[in-house]
């Protein structure tokens, strides 16, 4: 099987099992003041230390949670508090959820957010807390989330980074953002699903935790830290920072040029996005059974986010750069950090075979 589907979960890497499986054979609570619970703390701090350090931020003010969608819904929650929500019309369902009745940014066909709406928004003096995501999970087009910030601290707002998908695929800082709160996620890096962070700017308040308890987090998130997931979650960002991204920049054009060659249309900016992701429309072929033509081809893709039920809905994201029709018939393709020119060579043979029999009026010469 090629595995094409980083977005939804990338490979677990080498270094982050052997770090999980190195905690795993120490036995301790990192709350215990005991050896055997100060050993374990140990391994939890330097984690915290590494994590922060790797995305701009310091130990104190990153909070260990069960991942991004925590992460996210934590800081939604903690800053939003007597404050107006405004999101962006392409965030992730966490986000959407979260803030329930919020105020929607448009974005234009490239994907990206209409900075002038957000000043426009945040004029009326209304203490608001924004959400604007680094990079899309779907088309990987990355954001302007630094001017978004100057834009909010300039009205006096606050703003929530989702950084999910960018880590590991941009350098990603909350200080040189200038952001508010920043999420990441574990299993996005090739780390252990289960983990994932949020990291708080100095000046971020936090009115009351998600999930009380017994303090942990400084009292932040209740409950028992994951250590073991923590230490594999912490190895995978050290050795995400090694990735060679043109390298995968390189691989992702040549699956794109492959799909384009059937009559594909490449959705977003293709000049602001991750090296890793593509999405392509395939007119006139609905994306869930491309997905599944693929799968039978051998080849794992998805049709936008990751869905619990295992459905393929129309991305909203899509619908919302005004795309269509093609909001249906679009793919996601996001190369894993262990992508090799072979997985690109057998995508671009199984898409064309798909393509030509999906719709054969597209494809040159086809069968």
């Amino acid at each position: 099987m090629h595995y094409l589907d980083a977005n939804a979960t990338q490979p677990l890497r080498p270094a982050a099992r052997d770090a999980v499986l190195a905690a795993f054979e120490v036995t301790g609570n990192p709350s215990s003041v005991h050896q055997p619970g100060r050993a374990v703390r140990r391994i939890m701090e330097d984690a915290r230390e590494a994590i922060a350090h790797s995305f701009g931020g310091r130990p104190q003010d990153l909070v260990f949670t069960s991942g991004g969608t925590e992460a996210d819904v934590t800081a939604i929650h903690a800053m939003s508090q007597g404050r107006r929500t405004i999101i962006s019309a392409i965030e992730h369902d966490a986000v959407r959820s979260a803030a329930g009745g919020a105020l929607i940014l448009p974005v234009g066909p490239d994907g990206i957010v209409d900075l002038d709406a957000l000043d426009e928004r945040l004029s009326d003096g209304v203490a608001s807390v924004v959400c604007l995501m680094l990079a899309n999970n779907e088309t990987g087009v990355v954001q302007p989330v630094q001017e978004a910030a100057a834009i909010c601290r300039r009205h006096g707002a606050l703003l929530h980074v989702d950084a999910i998908q960018a880590a590991g695929r941009m350098a990603v800082s909350l200080d040189l953002l200038g952001a508010h709160s920043l999420a990441i996620s574990s299993h996005k890096l090739g780390g252990p699903a289960g983990v994932g962070a949020l990291l708080l700017a100095t000046d971020a308040p936090f009115s009351a935790p998600l999930i009380g308890g017994g303090g942990q987090e400084r009292g932040r998130r209740g409950g028992t830290p994951a250590v073991a997931l923590i230490a594999g979650f912490a190895a995978a960002a050290k050795a995400s920072a090694a990735d060679n991204l043109v390298h995968l920049a390189d691989l992702r054009d040549a699956a794109e040029r492959a799909a384009v060659a059937c009559g594909a249309v490449v959705c977003g900016d293709p000049n602001h996005r991750l090296p890793n992701t593509t999405s392509v429309a395939l007119p006139g072929a609905a994306a869930g059974v491309q997905v599944i033509a693929l799968d039978l081809e051998k080849i794992a893709v998805s049709a936008g986010a990751a869905c619990s039920s295992g459905k393929v809905r129309t991305s909203h994201v899509l619908e919302a750069m005004g795309l269509g029709r093609l909001a249906g018939e679009a793919i996601r393709v996001s190369l894993p950090w262990n992508a090799t020119q072979a997985d690109i060579d057998a995508f671009a043979t199984a898409y064309r075979r798909v393509a030509a029999r999906l719709c054969p009026t597209l494809v040159p010469h086809a069968a």
